[in-house]
C-alpha cells in the first residue's frame, strides 16, 4: 500500500498502516521494521536490568569505601529496587498506547541515567546519609519497570504466531543485563575509567584501589547511546494508540490473575534466584568464592528464556509450561539433597549444578507463559469483539491493546519475585539456621503451579 511506504521510510515516524497479522504486508514490508524495532529494543531493556540490578554489585562493597552502614542496611538496599520496580511495572505497562512505543522507550531508557551519575558520586562521600542511598535505589527500581512497557510494545509489532519468539528475544537477552552487570561491574571498580570526572577511588587494605563509582558510571555512555538510537531508530504505531480507560477492563479478566500467578513462578523464580543466589551460597558454602561463579545462573536462565518462547511457538505454551513447571518441582526437591547439615556436609558441585537447572527451567518458563499470555488473551478479545458485532479489524486492534496491557501487568507481579525469595531465604536463615524451609515452600509453589496449569489450560476440555 502506497500510503504506509512515507512511515515506512522515516525512521522514528509514527506508522499509520500497521497489518502484522496480514501476510502480503508483513512480509513486504512489517517484519524489516519489526526486527528494527526488537533490536534496538533489546541493548535498552538489557542496560535496564544492569541499573536494576546494580545494588547488588554496589551494596557488598560500602563498607570498604568507608561507609558504616549494617547488614540489614545493605541488604534493605539490594531489596529495594525490586520493591519500586515490581510496583512501577503497573503504570509502566499502560504507557506504551497512551504515549507510543518509540517516545517511551527513549524516556524511559534516557532517564536511567540519573541514578547511575548519583551513585557515582555519592558513594564517594563516607558521609552520604543511609537515606539517600534508599532513594538512589528506588531511583533504580524504575529500570525494572522498563521491562513492562518494553514487552507490551514489542507485542505490537508482531504476528500471533511469532509473538513468542519475538517477545522470547527482547525478554531473555534483555535479562541477560543481570549477567552483564555482575560480570562487568566488578571489573570495572578495578579499574581508573573516569578520574577525569572525579573519580579517586579508595585503597584497600591489600593496596589494591576499589573505584566503586564506576560501576554506576560505566553505564552512563551506553545507556546515552540507546536513549538516541530508540528516539531515530524506533517507531510509534497510530493502530497501537489506546487511553488508559480503553486498557484498565484487562484487570477484570480470570486469566489475568491465573497467569499472574503462573508468571510469578517462573520470571519471580529468576529474578528471585538471581538476586539471593550468592548471598544464599556464602552462608551454606562460606568456603567458595561464589562471585567467581555468580553470573552463570543468570546468563543460563536468560538465553533459556528466549528459547522457551520459540519452542512455545512451535509446540504450544500450555505444553512447555506443564512440562517446566514438573522439572521445577523436581529440582526443588533435589536441591535439599546437595545441604549441609548441621553446618557439616553439603556438596557445593551438586548444589551449583541443581540450582543451574532450576535457572534454565525458569527462563525457559518465562518464555513459555509469555507465549501463553499472548494466545489466551488475543482468544479472548477477538471472540468477545465479533460476538459484539465488530469488524475484524477492530477485533485486532482491540486484542493487541489488551496482551499488551495483560503482559504488562502480569510481568509486575512476577517482579515481586525479585523480593520475595531472598527475603525468603533471610528468613527462613534466621528462623532455623538454614534455607530448606524457603526451599519446601517454593516446592509447594511449583506442584500448585503443575496443578493450575493442567487443570485450566492443560485438559481437552479446557482448550
Amino acid at each position: 500500500m502506497s500510503h504506509s511506504s512515507v512511515p515506512e521510510r522515516a525512521s522514528g515516524a509514527l506508522l499509520t498502516d500497521w497489518r502484522p497479522e496480514d501476510s502480503t504486508f508483513w512480509e513486504r514490508q512489517g517484519h524489516r521494521t519489526a526486527r528494527r524495532n526488537l533490536w534496538i529494543s533489546v541493548p535498552c531493556l538489557l542496560l535496564a536490568f544492569c541499573v536494576w540490578m546494580l545494588f547488588s554489585a554496589v551494596a557488598v562493597n560500602l563498607n570498604k569505601v568507608g561507609f558504616q552502614f549494617t547488614t540489614d542496611q545493605l541488604f534493605m538496599l539490594t531489596a529495594l529496587p525490586s520493591v519500586s520496580g515490581a510496583l512501577l511495572r503497573v503504570p509502566y505497562a499502560f504507557m506504551v498506547p497512551v504515549f507510543g512505543g518509540r517516545r517511551w522507550t527513549a524516556f524511559s531508557t534516557g532517564i536511567l541515567i540519573i541514578p547511575c551519575l548519583w551513585l557515582g558520586f555519592v558513594v564517594q562521600d563516607p558521609t552520604t546519609p543511609f537515606s539517600t542511598f534508599i532513594i538512589i535505589a528506588l531511583l533504580c527500581g524504575f529500570a525494572g519497570a522498563n521491562f513492562a512497557s518494553s514487552m507490551a510494545n514489542i507485542s505490537f509489532f508482531f504476528p500471533k504466531q511469532k509473538q513468542g519468539g519475538a517477545l522470547g528475544i527482547n525478554g531473555g537477552l534483555g535479562n541477560l543485563g543481570v549477567s552483564v552487570m555482575q560480570l562487568v561491574a566488578p571489573l570495572a571498580v578495578s579499574l581508573s575509567m573516569f578520574a577525569v570526572f572525579g573519580g579517586t577511588g579508595v585503597q584497600q587494605d591489600n593496596g589494591t584501589m576499589l573505584y566503586l563509582e564506576n560501576a554506576a558510571w560505566v553505564w552512563v555512555a551506553p545507556l546515552a547511546i540507546f536513549t538516541v538510537a530508540a528516539w531515530f531508530g524506533m517507531n510509534d504505531l497510530a493502530t497501537s494508540k489506546a487511553s488508559l480507560r480503553e486498557q484498565l477492563p484487562v484487570l477484570k479478566r480470570g486469566h489475568l490473575w491465573i497467569m499472574s500467578l503462573l508468571y510469578l513462578a517462573t520470571f519471580g523464580s529468576f529474578i528471585g534466584f538471581s538476586a539471593g543466589f550468592a548471598m544464599l551460597s556464602k552462608t551454606q558454602f562460606p568456603q567458595v568464592d561464589i562471585m567467581h561463579f555468580a553470573f552463570f545462573g543468570p546468563l543460563v536462565g536468560a538465553l533459556a528464556r528466549s528459547a522457551g518462547g520459540a519452542i512455545s511457538d512451535r509446540l504450544g505454551g500450555t505444553r512447555v509450561t506443564l512440562v517446566n513447571f514438573i522439572l521445577m518441582a523436581i529440582f526443588s526437591a533435589l536441591l535439599f539433597l546437595t545441604l549441609p547439615a548441621g553446618g557439616e556436609g553439603g556438596n557445593f558441585i551438586a548444589f551449583f549444578g541443581v540450582f543451574l537447572l532450576l535457572f534454565l527451567t525458569a527462563g525457559l518458563g518465562s518464555g513459555s507463559t509469555f507465549q501463553m499470555i499472548s494466545v489466551i488473551f488475543r482468544k479472548l478479545t477477538m471472540d468477545r469483539v465479533k460476538a459484539q458485532g465488530g469488524s475484524e479489524e477492530q477485533a485486532l486492534r482491540e486484542a493487541a491493546t489488551d496482551t499488551a496491557a495483560a503482559l504488562g501487568f502480569i510481568s509486575a507481579i512476577g517482579a515481586i519475585g525479585g523480593f520475595f525469595i531472598p527475603k525468603a531465604f533471610g528468613t527462613s536463615l534466621a528462623l532455623t539456621g538454614s534455607p530448606a524451609g524457603a526451599m519446601k515452600v517454593f516446592f509447594v509453589f511449583y506442584v500448585v503451579c503443575v496443578v493450575v496449569t493442567w487443570a485450566i489450560y492443560g485438559r481437552k476440555s479446557s482448550r
